[in-house]
């Protein structure tokens, strides 16, 4: 649905709202969030920003003002009872803001979504975005452009800005479309600076997270068709590192710059099983091999997450089930 006069309706018409977003935030998750708060903030409503993980160290600049609060239970049990609107940004399964999750599903007030993936849960009252946009952030500033609901200033371009670049691959990714770059046009006349922004994300990192990425890349290999690359991360090498699973993002993509592969694969563990990060070229739809073992995202990027089980359990299984999907 894109019915942006709907939802200014719907934000106009209430006065509480809480935020959220999927776990393990990236920029688009939180550049789309943030906006959408400072709209809320800018039309005079009151508004919590709640997830279930903490905003990862590289990302921490995007909320200088610290409006985004980790999930606890014994502080925010009473939160759902005095919000009129709970929208999730960047996701569209609420089993992905995991604890949450069932105080959403239990939730008396509006469920709103925002978002850019496929096949939503029938759980939202409303859901704003499809599949055609680039990030969820690109939603927010179509949103701000067709009501204006407020006017385009540089904080929420920031935000806006951060979230399109990230999930576009920096620009690289199919959906970079002329309409992207009229987008990138206005936010950089906003005052954004680009090299900024890009030097904070991606050129920060914590030194255990270059030697992560080290453990990674020595994993690689190929599957029997050569088409197929997969890495393999151990709980140890994380905590060898002194690292987390928010520093693995990206890895995966590395198996993409392999000559003739057309599908990445990242096992790593977790300490009640494991996750799964695949990547794909062309017309392979990774989500739905993704959806075959409850996980989803987008045709070239999603990801599954098996608990109970180990990375020895099921590789072979899924790297056979990827194999199916090389011809399409």
């Amino acid at each position: 649905m894109n019915n942006f006069i709907l939802l200014k309706e719907l934000i106009d018409k209430h006065n509480s709202f809480l935020l959220s977003t999927h776990v393990n935030p990236d920029a688009d998750a939180l550049g789309s969030e943030l906006a959408f708060y400072h709209i809320l903030k800018q039309n005079g409503k009151k508004i919590r920003v709640i997830n279930h993980s903490a905003t990862p160290y590289n990302l921490a600049f995007l909320d200088q003002d610290n409006i985004v609060e980790k999930y606890d239970e014994s502080v925010h049990k009473n939160v759902f009872e005095e919000t009129e609107v709970f929208i999730l940004l960047d996701l569209n399964q609420s089993s992905r803001i995991v604890k949450m999750e069932n105080s959403f599903r239990e939730f008396k007030g509006l469920k709103i979504c925002i978002d850019h993936h496929q096949e939503p849960e029938n759980v939202f009252d409303y859901i704003f975005g499809n599949s055609g946009y680039s990030s969820t952030s690109e939603i927010i500033y179509n949103f701000i452009e067709q009501t204006g609901i407020v006017d385009l200033d540089y904080k929420i371009a920031y935000q806006i800005y951060a979230g399109i670049m990230t999930d576009t691959g920096s620009f690289r990714f199919e959906r970079t479309t002329p309409r992207i770059h009229k987008i990138i046009a206005a936010l950089l006349e906003k005052g954004v600076d680009p090299v900024e922004v890009y030097d904070k994300i991606f050129n920060q990192f914590e030194f255990g997270r270059v030697k992560l990425l080290g453990e990674a890349l020595n994993s690689v290999q190929v599957d029997s068709t050569k088409q197929i690359a997969y890495m393999i991360l151990k709980l140890e090498a994380l905590i060898k590192t002194g690292t987390s699973e928010a520093d693995i993002d990206g890895f995966v993509n590395y198996c993409l710059t392999i000559k003739d592969v057309k599908i990445g694969i990242l096992f790593y563990e977790l300490k009640d099983g494991i996750k799964i990060s695949f990547r794909s070229k062309g017309n392979i739809p990774v989500n739905k091999l993704a959806s075959k073992y409850g996980g989803g995202g987008h045709i070239n990027a999603s990801g599954i997450r098996m608990f109970n089980t180990t990375v020895e359990q099921v590789k072979d299984e899924i790297i056979a089930a990827a194999q199916s999907y090389l011809n399409y």
